[in-house]
């Protein structure tokens, strides 16, 4: 299985990267915690993103603990 790199498009950078606004805010999928301004960047580093139907979702750190065996049993096997 390829491993999507930044040249992909995978960081972020072509703007599809799930970010609600001009801001850059986050909201994530399960809760609907929103994160904005200066506790972006450390959002980026704790949610976890995933692709439904080619857009991008964000899934906040405690809803990512709470579903951790759901999100597990969604990746490939290749992952394992």
């Amino acid at each position: 299985m390829k491993q999507p790199s930044p040249a992909d498009g995978a960081d972020g950078a072509d703007g599809a990267d799930g970010a609600d606004g001009a801001d850059g805010a986050l909201a994530c999928a399960e809760c609907g915690a929103r994160v904005s301004g200066d506790a972006v960047p450390a959002a980026r580093l704790s949610w976890v993103r995933g692709v439904e139907r080619g857009d991008a979702v964000w899934t906040c750190d405690a809803c990512a603990r709470t579903h951790l065996r759901s999100i597990e049993g969604k990746l490939d096997s290749a992952w394992w």
